[in-house]
């Protein structure tokens, strides 16, 4: 990873989806700092990155890297944590027991993905899959449900679940701009993640390094 995007690119870029995901719209524009608990879905998540190999740490930090170099990998991580937890910010209620809900479902997720520690492109699609179903989740069907308009989506919503009352799953729905910047938010969480310096992997005493012109040479590795 060159410098240019370890020190500059990435860094502005997850600082951006920190302040994005934490905007809240409504009568008043509002940024909303992160709980105490999105700060800790947050260490899970960056411990989850690591193992499955999506950042690796000994890549950003370790001593074979001069101390500015170390510097620059330390900021980087403390970015990627800060719009982490901005992102789940951004996915949880604000309140109540749906927010209580919601962490544990995150938590749980994560320690279950931290602890099978796939590949980075299984890792990468699951993230994908459960950060977007929330999203989904959280301003279409949750918003629907709670629109005080009632439009077409509540009503069917509401046929469905007639008999089951909402009134012990308070929830104030966000305002209407709050999920396209949260989703513009989400687009550039995941770029900044896919750009992340991810695991060398070493096979055996040899590794392969592709060529600029597509052959395959063996470099030998000595132990």
């Amino acid at each position: 990873m060159s410098a240019v995007r370890e020190a500059v690119v990435l860094p502005l870029l997850f600082l951006t989806v920190f302040w994005l995901a934490g905007v809240r719209t409504g009568a008043d524009v509002l940024l909303v700092p992160p709980p105490l608990v999105t700060l800790l879905l947050a260490v899970l998540l960056l411990g989850t990155l690591h193992t499955g190999g999506v950042c690796a740490f000994e890549r950003l930090l370790g001593p074979h890297r001069s101390p500015l170099a170390n510097l620059s990998g330390g900021l980087l991580l403390i970015a990627i944590g800060a719009a982490s937890a901005q992102v789940f910010n951004l996915l949880l209620p604000e309140s109540g027991l749906l927010f209580f809900l919601f962490s544990a479902f995150f938590a749980i997720l994560l320690l279950t993905t931290l602890a099978a520690a796939g590949d980075r492109g299984r890792l990468l699609r699951a993230l994908f899959v459960m950060i977007g179903s929330v999203f989904a989740f959280k301003y279409v069907v949750l918003s629907a449900l709670y629109d005080p308009n009632g439009g077409l989506l509540t009503r069917a919503l509401t046929a469905m679940l007639e008999g089951v009352s909402l009134g012990t799953l308070r929830y104030a729905p966000p305002g209407p701009a709050t999920g396209y910047v949260g989703f513009m938010a989400l687009v550039l969480f995941f770029a900044g993640l896919v750009m992340l310096p991810g695991r060398v992997e070493v096979r055996g005493s040899s590794i392969e390094v592709r060529g600029a012109r597509g052959e395959v040479r063996v470099a030998r590795i000595e132990e």
